[in-house]
């Protein structure tokens, strides 16, 4: 379902779709892998959406729900059709993209795994912004959640509701509940903007459990793990020398997760998702329940008015 329109004529919601000026990289440990990954940044053509290209391997991956092939603690995309062919842990790197409102990008990487950084998304952010963002007059499209749409796995729910009367955007509530006291239960909801993506989420790091990095490794994973990537909590004490950025740093965190997973939608959503303990699993699951029904959502999209009088 499809509808067309201009910048000016549905509510104030649009916005010009977006790319990078120019090519930007960087190098870093992939968290599971532990491998040295580097990754580079590169504008593409207006209207090709995000694409993942393992230059060892020559595969280009398109950034979308329906590639994950993989979501236990990371989520991963994958070629189906070639084994092995996959990059993993793209939820921070795709959650800076869609803060940032970048539709359009090449995203050069030579092994099985996005470098984890600081385990947050604030370094992609920086590293975008100095790439430079611009506006194009490619067409640009919206998801807009019609009918709420719920998956639930345990004591865990996702739910993508329709906006509030009059509402815009992707509005995202969370709650987390763990055992560990110095996590605890924590709440937040944020109206999503490029400013509010940058204050509230971008530098809330991963976070892990003493006894689960144990596990994750003993399962082949977190071997590029450290206090240096990620908040690690034993009990009731975060390890890490420096502290936490917020006291609710963990429910940040996930939403950031969240953010990322969402983008896998291929455009912006523009609903409301309210979410109980959910990971990526479950944020993947969500998406395949909305897509499964073409009523449970429009398509909306336009051309901005210089590139419509263009064409006239």
């Amino acid at each position: 379902m499809s509808v067309r329109g201009t910048m000016r004529n549905i509510d104030g919601r649009m916005r010009q779709r977006r790319g990078i000026a120019s090519a930007i990289s960087c190098e870093g440990i992939g968290l599971h892998t532990g491998l040295n990954i580097r990754l580079r940044f590169l504008p593409s053509e207006p209207g090709s959406g995000i694409l993942f290209h393992r230059t060892d391997l020559g595969v280009v991956i398109s950034a979308r729900y329906e590639y994950v092939v993989e979501s236990r603690l990371c989520t991963t995309i994958g070629d189906p059709t070639q084994s092995g062919a996959s990059v993993a842990t793209i939820e921070h790197l795709m959650a800076a993209l869609s803060g940032l409102g970048i539709d359009d990008v090449v995203i050069e990487i030579d092994g099985p795994e996005v470098p984890i950084l600081d385990g947050s998304a604030a370094e992609f952010v920086f590293l975008l912004r100095c790439a430079g963002i611009v506006e194009t007059d490619a067409p640009m499209q919206i998801i807009e959640v019609l009918k709420t749409i719920r998956v639930v796995e345990g004591m865990a729910s996702a739910e993508l509701c329709p906006s509030e009367v009059g509402g815009a955007g992707l509005t995202v509530s969370l709650s987390i509940d763990f055992p560990d006291k110095v996590i605890g239960r924590q709440e937040l909801s944020l109206q999503l903007d490029d400013m509010t993506f940058v204050t509230e989420l971008a530098r809330a790091r991963t976070f892990a459990r003493v006894g689960d990095i144990e596990t994750a490794r003993a399962a082949g994973l977190a071997r590029g793990g450290s206090l240096a990537n990620a908040v690690v909590v034993d009990g009731g004490n975060v390890l890490n020398r420096e502290g936490l950025r917020w006291d609710n740093e963990f429910v940040r965190h996930k939403l950031l997760d969240v953010v990322g997973d969402l983008a896998l939608a291929g455009a912006p959503i523009h609903g409301r998702f309210v979410g109980t303990r959910t990971g990526h699993r479950l944020n993947n699951l969500l998406l395949h329940a909305l897509f499964a029904d073409n009523a449970n959502y429009r398509a909306v999209s336009w051309a901005p008015v210089s590139a419509l009088a263009a064409v006239a």
